[in-house]
């Protein structure tokens, strides 16, 4: 999964910025986004946090116009009305990986990365002269390039993760939506992920934006965190701002420590259970 010199100078940056502005969004008469509004811009990678059932997935969602909202506004480079546009011209701009797509039968790696050239492609099969060069360059960076002509039937799970994440690359948009991109994947390929999330952002000017349960992860990786709990955004900001120790015990409703890693000089984040130290469990016992 990593991006060669080769590979990274053949990939042409084409950043957007995506803004969404009070995106509420309800389920059988019942909001469970409220009024929530986030920026995604070229070059920078915001990562969406917060408990199950905090509205992180559904907002990604109707950002990428697969949830019809009860009330949104998307503008895409402050003067493209995203909600306006056809559902092929949105996504010449905008690519979501979701999370639970089905396993085809019958199919290659190569077949199903080249689906996210469909934006490219007119009715009746029409020609699309980059597409040839733009999957080879999406498997390349996702590692799979050795797996293009196997069956996608006898992929494991994270391999199978990373040709969906391809085929987003194939397609070539400004932003690149990502919900839960490290499930399914061992520790070498969450860490080379992110790595890739990175690179598009630093490298291509791609704005990213990703949902991400690993709180230590969206540290390491994001410019800014949006984080949520039951529907809003309670806070919004450099990952430093948002994540204090305060403010992540009350929205998980278990203690956090925050430190910072003297390795990485990132941040560093524990939840603290009932059995969290040998210390505090022998003090207690004597």
């Amino acid at each position: 999964m990593h991006v060669g010199e080769e590979t990274s100078a053949a990939v042409r940056p084409r950043g957007h910025e995506l803004s969404a502005m009070g995106v509420t969004v309800a389920y059988e008469g019942v909001d469970v986004v409220h009024d929530a509004s986030m920026t995604l811009r070229p070059g920078e990678v915001t990562v969406l946090v917060g408990p199950n059932g905090s509205g992180k997935s559904t907002l990604l969602r109707t950002i990428a116009r697969l949830q019809r909202p009860r009330t949104a506004r998307l503008v895409i480079d402050a003067d493209t009305d995203g909600l306006a546009l056809g559902p092929r011209e949105f996504s010449r701009h905008v690519a979501l990986l979701t999370q639970g797509r089905p396993t085809p039968s019958g199919l290659t790696v190569r077949d199903v990365v080249e689906f996210g050239r469909y934006p490219y492609r007119g009715r009746w099969g029409k020609a699309d002269p980059d597409g040839r060069a733009a999957v080879d360059r999406a498997l390349a960076m996702t590692g799979v390039e050795e797996l293009a002509e196997r069956g996608v039937e006898h992929l494991s799970g994270g391999q199978l993760q990373r040709v969906w994440l391809a085929g987003c690359l194939a397609q070539e948009t400004g932003v690149l939506l990502l919900d839960e991109p490290t499930t399914y994947l061992d520790l070498r390929y969450q860490v080379e992920l992110l790595d890739l999330i990175r690179d598009l952002a630093d490298d291509h000017g791609i704005a990213v934006g990703a949902v991400l349960h690993d709180l230590d992860q969206a540290a390491t990786v994001a410019d800014r965190i949006v984080l949520l709990h039951e529907g809003r955004i309670l806070a919004a900001g450099l990952p430093e701002d948002v994540f204090t120790a305060q403010r992540l015990t009350d929205t998980y409703g278990i203690r956090i420590e925050v430190d910072t890693d003297p390795l990485t000089g990132r941040l560093r984040t524990r939840a603290i259970g009932r059995h969290h130290t040998r210390t505090e469990r022998l003090s207690a016992a004597s």
